[in-house]
């Protein structure tokens, strides 16, 4: 954001900094006052590419997704990154475009996404085939190299949740008791829910959460050596499961269908 900032003068790149760095932090407690400063940031600096991203983002977390779709296709066209495609993906999924999401999803710009990004449109495209009612292809779609090796990387608590959630989805429960309890574990900065959703699933109140995960790491109590044969055929433990621009068209006056999130 910074060197495209540099673009402009110093006394307005400092300006429309402030804007975005407010935008940002009023987005969960106050999105109008979000919307007003990146809105301002907007007409300070409407060719920077980061400036319509952030304004676009803040259209999206309101469930104003024409608008946000519109902008994201700006901010694509001028800085030439495919990054927003799940964003993308998703702004079409809350309108309620399912196909027009997948056809996106397939685009070739797609197959070209980095890492984090391809992992961010798995998870939207395994909720666009849920809506579809295509409970095993939204688990088929999760199954990436990633999941295997989830543990604490920046996606990858919502990487498990969306797993153990598409894995409840297809009424398979023991396996998303599962998966929520990992998704519980990776999640350090509380992006998902996933402990209050493996509570609920075995009955207990949100905080019981904290104990059932304590005695799931708890290691097993010695045993003597008279015991030790008896549990060689009994030690095996559960393993993993089968296997983000043009100008706003005519088109994009649709309603928004309410607030999604690539979560879903």
């Amino acid at each position: 954001m910074w060197t495209q900032l540099r673009t402009l003068s110093k006394e307005n790149a400092e300006g429309v900094a402030k804007h975005l760095v407010a935008a940002a932090s009023a987005l969960e407690e106050d999105p109008d006052l979000a919307l007003v400063h990146a809105e301002h940031a907007a007409r300070r600096a409407g060719r920077v590419p980061a400036v319509r991203e952030a304004l676009g983002l803040v259209r999206y977390r309101r469930g104003e997704f024409t608008d946000a779709l519109r902008e994201f296709r700006t901010a694509r066209r001028l800085s030439g990154s495919d990054h927003l495609l799940p964003y993308m993906v998703d702004s079409e999924r809350g309108l309620g475009r399912l196909e027009r999401a997948l056809d996106l999803a397939n685009s070739p710009e797609a197959g070209r996404l980095g890492t984090d990004d391809a992992i961010e449109l798995a998870i939207v495209v395994s909720g666009v085939r849920r809506d579809l009612g295509q409970p095993e292809a939204a688990l088929v779609g999760l199954r990436i190299p990633a999941l295997q090796h989830a543990k604490n990387q920046p996606w990858a608590a919502r990487l498990l949740y969306a797993y153990a959630d598409a894995l409840l989805d297809a009424g398979r429960e023991d396996e998303a008791k599962e998966w929520f309890a990992k998704a519980a574990e990776a999640d350090a900065t509380g992006q998902t829910d996933a402990d209050e959703r493996l509570a609920a699933l075995h009955g207990f109140e949100a905080g019981e959460v904290v104990d059932l995960l304590a005695d799931e790491d708890e290691p097993d109590a010695p045993i003597d050596g008279n015991a030790a044969q008896a549990t060689d055929e009994h030690g095996a433990g559960p393993g993993i499961a089968d296997p983000q621009p043009v100008e706003q068209d005519a088109a994009e006056g649709e309603p928004s269908t309410g607030s999604t999130d690539p979560q879903r």
